[in-house]
């Protein structure tokens, strides 16, 4: 899904210009019964727009994504291989957006579903976000905690926005400053890790700043398709940690030390990284002894 993404957008630069992305929405369906409708949001120029044809592409995992339909002029044009009683595509040119159902959903139809347009002037075609629909039995859950953790280090502080214990793992995470624009510098997202046997989820996301920043409020958005909820980052002091011990009881509450958390989430996201690593090292390992036995094998036959 990621992928997809960077793709088009490395190709919508290497014209020299910004393109306008389709906004997909939810961002992820889970049902195990009846009509699944996502939508897809176009903000360009009205006349654009009513001219405009929209195709819908289905990406199951592990897969490339596959051309489902084409809407065009009120019409609709199912691939082979699909069954095209069971889908419905509309335009609804007051909100800009088109709306694609997928009716009676069944297990075959878990995939990733993009929208997507033509854009014939620059001669490339400009995918949206993408939205996953999960048919399964288990509901989706939101998260049951949620909440921004600081460090201060040197001439810089790090905020850890940690977002736990959701289903699916489905999850888009983003900072944004006072003027509601987002920031991409010097933010590190991690992937999402199953954190307990339930099928429950969590996801931390890192913004590091200078120090000299600290007075301005940042804040960390996340959207689920079971809730939506923007995190403010001077709201941290109302849950100040204490520097003693990693974990203090009072009563029948348990109040944990942030700092030791932090530390716990980087070990984390070090450890899956150090793993990443170790394993290219040996696949290409392998793919050098593969060569060279290979270049062996062949002297000896001369």
């Amino acid at each position: 899904m990621l992928l997809l993404a960077a793709l088009v957008a490395t190709t919508a630069w290497s014209y020299g210009f910004a393109q306008i992305y389709p906004v997909q929405s939810p961002i992820s369906i889970t049902k195990s019964q009846r009509s699944a409708r996502m939508t897809c949001e176009i903000k360009v120029s009205e006349e654009m727009f009513e001219s405009m044809a929209v195709h819908w592409y289905q990406q199951k995992e592990g897969r490339a994504p596959e051309r489902l339909l084409l809407f065009s002029d009120g019409k609709l044009a199912v691939e082979t291989g699909f069954i095209a009683k069971r889908y419905m595509a509309e335009k609804v040119s007051s909100q800009k957006r088109f709306i694609f159902t997928i009716k009676d959903v069944i297990p075959d139809d878990t995939a990733t579903y993009y929208c997507a347009y033509w854009d014939d002037h620059h001669d490339i075609k400009i995918f949206g976000s993408g939205t996953k629909l999960i048919v399964s039995s288990k509901v989706s859950s939101p998260p049951a905690n949620s909440e921004i953790l600081q460090k201060e280090h040197e001439n810089q502080i790090t905020y850890v926005c940690l977002v736990e214990k959701f289903y699916p793992e489905v999850i888009r995470v983003t900072w944004t400053d006072e003027k509601n624009e987002e920031v991409t510098d010097n933010v590190v997202k991690g992937d999402t890790w199953k954190a307990t046997k339930n099928e429950e989820y969590s996801i931390g996301s890192w913004l590091t700043v200078p120090v000299e920043n600290k007075d301005k409020k940042y804040y960390c958005k996340y959207e689920h398709e079971s809730q939506e909820r923007s995190l403010p980052t001077q709201d941290f002091s109302t849950k100040a940690a204490p520097q003693e011990d990693d974990c203090n009881t009072s009563g029948n509450s348990t109040v944990f030390n942030r700092d030791h958390i932090i530390h716990r989430t980087a070990y984390l996201a070090y450890i899956v990284l150090l793993l990443k690593s170790s394993m290219y090292y040996f696949i290409v390992l392998f793919f050098i002894y593969r060569m060279w036995t290979v270049t062996k094998h062949q002297g000896k036959k001369a």
